[in-house]
């Protein structure tokens, strides 16, 4: 004959099975609220305190660090119309020791037996009168001797030893369940994180490709590569400015690669290349589900580079109403994905670059002038190529032995009258459009001295 603790084990078989979190804890606290007398069940975990600014009990919290966020609920109201599987109320987040959720993750369970009769463990006596709730039990989700949450019950009937042991039962078998669902999340995280690594890797190899070494030796790029060297050992977020073409990128590749950071990740993005309602996702990365087309979680490029440096390219195209979220990872290291409430740390440093003149766009209303203060802690620019002629034999030479080697073709000898001709030209497309000439030079080249044809 069915027993009362079969329906339990049903439940628990489920909820061991399970190797998405959320849908293990909405198994959970489901599974639980089907008990007979259970009106309401609830189960909270251990995050970092992220709701601090309007938190309902932030006056009880003595550290502000990490606290109990509610991720579960589910339950069986009277009134018509109550949601009790929301998880926005004032008891969305609880600091530890604090209140009767509170004390539970200090380690110890806790029971109300009858609530009626012990009234200060309940917050709010009329809505435990009006819904008929008589008692209360805690227990904490305790895995290996750490705390990982707490699972709590409300139930219309005088709690007693039976409801205590079920309870544990329950999380004892869940804390299991919980670590194997955290382990699988994480292993398809890092999964996903070195697939997003390698795609942004071929992004950036195919975006640089033919890019080379810095070149040159004029004064100019001297006073340049001497700011580089000073600052690439340090953390400070640095703001690279110059025109189109003159190498920002090679630059900010330069900082990371003389930085303590150059071991790990690399990761480029170009801000004029994503359109307005992807910058989040390509930003923060979103979960599946969070808008037409997410058909699977994805991170973003701030997780993606964890450990490393972002280079935000041509961040001045950032749209001003989407610049307060950069910001506050900025000044924070804090982002929340796309679609998702869980609030997510970064170790980044940013690198950025523009070709626009941002104090002109902040005098405009187009950038916001606190977010440029953050990314220019040290602004590096980048002189035209017009500004350092000495250098432009030497880019020439390279560029002409490096089309040559991927053409296939004996390095030609560049004729006296095309280095002047280069030497003389001033060059309104900076060092790209010099080696796009020095390339279709080689392209078209059929024997002799090299000739070059500049406007």
């Amino acid at each position: 004959m069915p027993t009362a603790y079969d329906s339990l084990k049903s439940m628990l078989l489920g909820v061991a099975g399970e190797l998405a979190l959320d849908e293990l804890l909405d198994r959970m606290v489901t599974g639980l609220a089907a008990r007979p007398a259970v009106a309401l069940a609830r189960v909270w975990l251990l995050r970092p305190g992220d709701l601090c600014d309007d938190c309902a009990l932030a006056a009880e919290c003595p550290t502000r660090v990490p606290c109990l966020h509610l991720v579960a609920s589910a339950g069986n109201p009277i009134e018509a119309g109550a949601n009790w599987s929301r998880l926005d109320g004032d008891f969305r987040r609880f600091p530890i020791g604090v209140r009767k959720i509170g004390r539970v993750a200090r380690g110890h369970e806790l029971t109300v037996a009858d609530l009626r009769r012990d009234r200060a463990w309940i917050a709010r006596p009329q809505w435990a009168e009006a819904e008929g709730i008589r008692g209360f039990c805690g227990v904490p989700l305790t895995f290996r001797d750490e705390t990982l949450g707490v699972v709590a019950v409300f139930v219309r009937e005088t709690v007693d030893d039976d409801t205590q042991q079920w309870l544990r039962i329950v999380a004892d078998h869940a804390a299991v369940a919980i670590t194997n669902a955290r382990a699988y999340e994480e292993i398809d995280q890092l999964r996903a994180l070195l697939a997003a690594e390698n795609e942004y890797l071929r992004e950036a190899v195919v975006g640089t490709a033919g890019n080379g070494d810095i070149v040159g030796n004029s004064p100019a790029l001297a006073r340049v590569l001497e700011r580089v060297a000073l600052v690439a050992p340090t953390d400070t977020t640095v703001l690279i400015e110059g025109e189109s073409g003159t190498g920002k990128e090679l630059v900010a590749r330069a900082l990371h690669l003389g930085s303590r950071r150059a071991d790990k990740p690399w990761i480029a993005v170009n801000c004029a290349a994503i359109g307005h309602d992807l910058y989040e996702s390509e930003f923060f990365g979103h979960v599946r589900g969070a808008f037409t087309g997410a058909a699977r979680d994805r991170i973003g490029r701030f997780a993606a580079a964890n450990g490393g440096t972002l280079f935000l390219d041509e961040v001045g195209e950032i749209p001003l109403d989407l610049q307060g979220k950069l910001l506050r990872v900025l000044q924070e290291g804090r982002y929340e994905r796309v679609g998702e409430e869980r609030t997510r740390d970064t170790d980044v440093r940013v690198v950025a670059a523009t070709n626009r003149d941002l104090r002109a766009e902040i005098a405009a209303g187009r950038f916001r002038e606190d977010l440029y203060y953050r990314l220019a802690v040290v602004p590096v620019a980048i002189p035209p190529l017009r500004e350092r002629p000495d250098d432009i034999e030497a880019l020439a030479d390279h560029f002409l032995a490096r089309a040559a080697r991927r053409h296939g073709r004996a390095v030609p000898k560049l004729a006296a009258p095309a280095r002047r001709a280069l030497v003389s030209y001033d060059w309104p497309g900076n060092v790209r459009e010099l080696e796009n000439t020095i390339e279709r030079a080689v392209a078209t080249w059929s024997g002799g001295p090299l000739t070059v044809d500049v406007a």
